[in-house]
């Protein structure tokens, strides 16, 4: 479907000082926005080795780490394992789904970012037997590995809401920009159809972990701005339905938000978590903490769904068997290292990894040489020697032309890359950083380049 955004972007005098500013931007030696640096690998021995690697996953952080292996270890058997032929570069999705990109810029083929020399499996992985080294294909495939960087990506749980259908985003008012570039494309259509008539906006956030956790908070500023352009932002409300007790766990950009979204008329209820959808009906099923039901009608539904492992992970001896990322099962890694507690040659990377910050790809960007470096010491008889701060980004869409750059750690400390840039100031440059930059620096990232 040939994409047509409905609302004009920027006259030409603000494209170009767009151009201007890009031209100036390529300059710098660091893209930050998401932390993704462009520059150049420095030069180091390769370290030889016969080790058996394999890799399981094939996103952003698999890609990472089997660039980074490949260049740098001489001799070692390197595996993906991953079945997916397209690379889709979810970071665009929330740009796809409120009409700033076409639908094609989000989607690459895997055959051109798998590294020359490493064996790619087309299968997923079904099974993990770490006591035996050894994952297990869902064609029922056995490889052994000396070994493993889990890589998995998480799972979208819609079983948890009742009368969810993927199938039907884009009908009846319902979005979700999370599944897939056609999911994304179709909320797309379901809020311009909201933006040319107005009417009654739900937007949710479930209790788990999120990847991108800011995705629901651009999502409802940009649907406050589509409206706002297109003149039916009186003729409408905007709902947020938290099952959390805030909207986003920095309490800083927490406060920040909550207090733009008053000046903007947007109403948020806590601990209202969404448990079901009558999409024919336009009408959701929220549950308090007591339990207690209520229902709501509306016009347009963003839903987001619980996250947890995949059930390979999740039903493993790799997940995390007690604390607060067992209910999801994800992957049992030391916070600061990204190693498996229990098992000292299993890596992980990226949206699997239960810790308490890190489901982004610049999460990705900033771990994938800690990993990597790991890896190879760990391959030398070293103990890892790096330190992983948590680093997380966020480039926070606001409206057409204005974002927060959002960066902080573990321990919720903001962490500006740029001293230019207020995280708690409107910038168009984290915007430019966000709608022109950060691709061409993840693919970069994905070649194992930064």
């Amino acid at each position: 479907m040939t994409h047509k955004p409905q609302v004009p972007f920027a006259a030409s005098v603000v494209d170009t000082t767009r151009r201007r500013l890009l031209f100036g931007a390529s300059a710098l030696p660091v893209v930050a926005g998401a932390g993704l640096s462009i520059g150049t690998q420095s030069a180091q021995a390769s370290l030889k080795t016969s080790a058996r690697i394999v890799i399981a996953g094939s996103g952003l952080g698999g890609l990472a780490i089997a660039s980074r292996l490949s260049r740098e270890l001489d001799g070692a058997k390197i595996t993906i394992i991953d079945r997916k032929e397209i690379h889709n570069y979810q970071p665009g999705y929330t740009l796809v789904a409120t009409g700033i990109w076409p639908v094609s810029k989000v989607s690459d083929r895997n055959a051109d970012l798998v590294p020359a020399g490493v064996e790619w499996v087309r299968e997923m992985v079904a099974e993990f037997d770490p006591e035996a080294n050894a994952v297990v294909t869902d064609s029922g495939k056995r490889i052994e590995y000396d070994y493993l960087v889990v890589a998995t990506g998480l799972h979208l749980d819609f079983a948890q809401i009742e009368g969810m259908d993927v199938a039907a985003i884009g009908t009846h008012g319902l979005g979700c920009v999370y599944p897939s570039p056609a999911a994304a494309e179709a909320t797309w259509q379901a809020m311009d159809t909201l933006r040319q008539k107005g009417g009654r906006a739900l937007m949710t956030l479930p209790a788990t972990p999120l990847k991108c956790a800011g995705a629901p908070l651009k999502m409802t500023f940009m649907l406050a701005d589509r409206l706002q352009q297109a003149g039916t932002r009186k003729a409408s409300t905007i709902d947020f339905h938290s099952a959390l007790g805030n909207i986003f766990s920095v309490p800083r950009i927490n406060e920040e938000v909550l207090r733009r979204w008053a000046e903007l008329d947007i109403s948020v209820t806590f601990n209202s978590k969404l448990v079901a959808v009558d999409i024919g009906a336009r009408r959701a099923t929220v549950t308090s903490p007591e339990g207690e039901r209520s229902e709501i009608d509306y016009d347009f539904i963003h839903v987001v769904p619980p996250m947890r492992a995949p059930d390979s992970v999740k039903n493993s001896p790799l997940s995390w068997k007690e604390g607060g990322f067992a209910a999801g099962g994800w992957l049992e890694v030391d916070p600061k290292t990204l190693r498996h507690r229990r098992f000292p040659n299993v890596f992980g990377i990226g949206d699997i990894n239960g810790t308490a910050k890190g489901k982004t790809a610049a999460t990705v960007k900033k771990s994938a040489p800690i990993v990597a470096q790991h890896l190879i010491e760990v391959i030398a008889g070293r103990e890892p020697s790096l330190v992983f701060d948590g680093y997380t980004s966020c480039p926070l869409l606001l409206r057409e032309g204005s974002a927060l750059l959002v960066e902080f750690d573990y321990e919720n400390n903001l962490t500006t890359s740029l001293p230019m840039i207020d995280p708690l100031q409107d910038s168009y440059f984290a915007w430019v950083m966000k709608y022109r930059l950060l691709k061409p620096a993840y693919m970069a990232v994905a070649k194992g380049r930064v």
